[in-house]
């Protein structure tokens, strides 16, 4: 049985998880956008642009050319004004102790500023332990599955992420896969490859649309190129979350 987002408030308990089911309720969007762009302007003239449609923007801050910490301050000011949460794509996967370094040192300085980040599991609970030690309230999102052909992510690989989950419940929030991957819904599933193009990039992408995606289990819908290669993102944007939202409307009333 699907639940609602207000029935899952019931159940999740942590903070980050409870703000984003609080802000896709108030803006009735479940949409993540994707935000893989190099130049500082653009990406800031892009989430201008798709702020009001979004609950999620799922950073990737390494790729871009010219980052400065100013970048980081003016998209904390997007996210306020238009009520979104901000999810850095690390993927980190080393080490518990590199990854304390990475998260929270350097000139990126992620545990300043984002909300959610995400992690394999391929290094084993320490990775989780050592993201733990210097995280600031955020909720890390466990990869699962992922959406290029050929990825190594079988069942027994799952498996273990979803002992490892339930094994940390205060910190972990949910997985990035591409379909429900658990029946407890306490934990948030991030679909990403979202787009409506039915073919994929040539790179080894899988694209789902985005009732395909809420079909299979999306709490979140993740779209990149979909938005941001579109000549008019605002527009775009809208038509995904309106697509997204619905779809979660029509299973709730299919039950």
């Amino acid at each position: 049985m699907v639940k609602s987002f207000s029935d899952r408030l019931k159940c999740v308990s942590h903070p980050k998880a409870q703000e984003l089911i609080n802000i896709i309720l108030r803006k009735k969007s479940n949409l993540c956008f994707s935000a893989d762009v190099t130049e500082s302007q653009k990406l800031l003239e892009l989430v201008d642009k798709v702020g009001p449609h979004i609950c999620l923007l799922k950073t990737h801050i390494d790729i871009v050319s010219d980052f400065t910490p100013d970048l980081v301050t003016e998209l904390r000011k997007l996210a306020k004004k238009y009520d979104f949460l901000i999810f850095e794509d690390r993927k980190f996967a080393d080490l518990g102790n590199t990854v304390q370094k990475q998260f929270s040192e350097g000139i990126y300085k992620i545990s300043s500023w984002a909300d959610f980040i995400n992690a394999h599991v391929v290094v084993g609970p320490g990775i989780i332990t050592g993201l733990k030690n210097v995280a600031h309230n955020q909720g890390l999102i466990l990869i699962a599955q992922m959406s290029a052909a050929g990825n190594l992510c079988h069942q027994a690989y799952i498996k273990e992420a979803l002992m490892m989950a339930e094994d940390n419940r205060s910190f972990v929030c949910g997985f990035i896969c591409t379909e429900s991957v658990t029946s407890d819904e306490s934990f948030l599933n991030f679909v990403p490859g979202v787009n409506f193009s039915s073919s994929g990039d040539g790179l080894g992408q899988q694209f789902v649309s985005p009732s395909q995606a809420v079909q299979k289990g999306a709490d979140v819908i993740i779209v990149g190129r979909g938005i941001y290669q579109s000549s008019n993102p605002a527009a775009t944007a809208k038509e995904y979350k309106e697509l997204a939202y619905t779809a979660y409307l029509n299973l709730l009333e299919s039950e």
